[in-house]
């Protein structure tokens, strides 16, 4: 007859990540283009219209109008 002995289950070795530091060389030019990314998006959304207009025409300001307004840019 085989008798099993209770015993406390052993601990697990847990394995625990252990965080990557990135340099800054490889995130500071993703960093630089996001950043000029969102001016312009910013400058499309809140200035694109009249004397300083890249484009011409009110195409941007017509499909933009709602958002302006929604952002608290006066377009009027």
């Amino acid at each position: 007859m085989l008798v099993m002995l209770s015993s406390p289950a052993l601990p697990r070795p847990v394995a625990t990540p252990v965080p990557v530091p990135i340099p800054l060389h490889e995130w500071l030019p993703w960093t630089v283009l996001a950043g000029f990314l969102l001016l312009f998006v910013l400058y499309i959304v809140g200035a694109e219209q009249g004397a300083t207009a890249i484009v011409g025409g009110n195409y941007v300001h017509e499909w933009l109008h709602d958002s302006r307004h929604l952002l608290g840019f006066p377009c009027h």
